[in-house]
């Protein structure tokens, strides 16, 4: 396996989008990261690079969308910020069936919940930034890849754009990795009592977390993940401004955008990470106004609990 370090994410993201040229194709998510959704918006579309947004879910849905010019699949799974799985093995499988590169955002379920390498996926891919880094005090991107000609590949682009970590970062990095382990495992025991919690309260009308038995693609999950991960994402029963006060309210949760450090963080989605989608298109996707995303840390559950509880009663 060849392994390459970025100065952020989103230049992880434009590296392999460099393999693509003028009049290429990408089927896509329709639930994707924010940012990501913004560079082919912004970024790719003025390359001469096409995409279809889809679900994902739907393997007929997936195959459809698949042109003569398409060369590349991109999808997360689970999704940010709705929790959505998606089945990695009919990816990969729909990949080399149409000769198409594959590629995995796999910043939300980390190595140590998912290897999607394992599982056929050409390219994966980080937002260092979060979990692999955990402490919320880098800003890196990182991509994976099992073919030494894909990477030398990747690593020729890297060299000619520059958009590579300082020695500082990595040194960062490689400092938080050596926890990796161990604070997902208290990540995912948090997000599962704090999952269950919001469940059964009186002024939640829904809760996205794979852990839970309820969720639409729970199966799914267990057959592919080896652990949940610690992103949890729930709809209070309020309007946007009620959604406000529930992110005001709370004091142990840091109203943030970023997500994976060993603090629990809190955001909305539609005016904060995704705001520049369409609302039309938000709505479409099922992020709506009230959908409240939670980064849930290593802090003790039963204060994270009552910092949610009293934050809701101001609905």
């Amino acid at each position: 396996m060849h392994g390459l370090a970025f100065s952020t994410g989103i230049a992880a993201v434009d590296c392999i989008m460099n393999l693509l040229r003028s009049g290429d194709h990408v089927v896509t998510g329709d639930d994707i990261y924010g940012g990501t959704y913004r560079y082919l918006e912004d970024v790719a579309e003025r390359r001469g690079i096409t995409f279809d947004y889809v679900n994902m879910y739907d393997e007929a849905a997936v195959e459809a969308a698949i042109k003569p010019n398409t060369k590349m699949i991109w999808f997360e799974s689970p999704t940010n910020p709705l929790l959505n799985l998606v089945d990695i093995e009919m990816v990969a499988r729909l990949g080399k069936k149409h000769d198409v590169l594959t590629v995995i955002d796999n910043t939300f379920a980390t190595p140590i919940c998912q290897q999607p390498l394992g599982m056929g996926i050409d390219i994966v891919m980080h937002s260092a930034t979060k979990y692999l880094n955990g402490h919320s005090d880098v800003i890196m991107g990182a991509v994976m890849v099992n073919d030494t000609e894909l990477y030398d590949q990747l690593k020729s682009f890297q060299n000619a754009i520059g958009p590579t970590p300082s020695p500082f970062e990595c040194f960062l990095a490689q400092r938080g990795l050596k926890t990796l382990a161990i604070r997902m495992q208290r990540h995912q025991e948090n997000a599962m009592k704090v999952a269950q919690f919001l469940e059964q309260h009186p002024k939640v009308e829904e809760v996205l977390y794979p852990g839970l038995p309820g969720h639409r693609h729970h199966e799914l999950a267990k057959k592919q993940m080896s652990g949940f991960s610690g992103m949890v994402s729930f709809k209070p029963k309020t309007d946007l401004e009620g959604t406000i006060k529930v992110l005001n309210a709370t004091e142990i949760f840091i109203l943030a955008v970023s997500l994976g450090g060993v603090e629990s963080l809190i955001e909305q989605p539609a005016t904060m990470t995704h705001f520049e989608m369409p609302e039309e298109v938000r709505k479409e996707v099922g992020i709506t106004d009230n959908l409240i995303r939670l980064s849930i840390g290593i802090e003790n559950a039963d204060d994270l609990i009552a910092d949610l509880d009293q934050a809701l009663s101001v609905i």
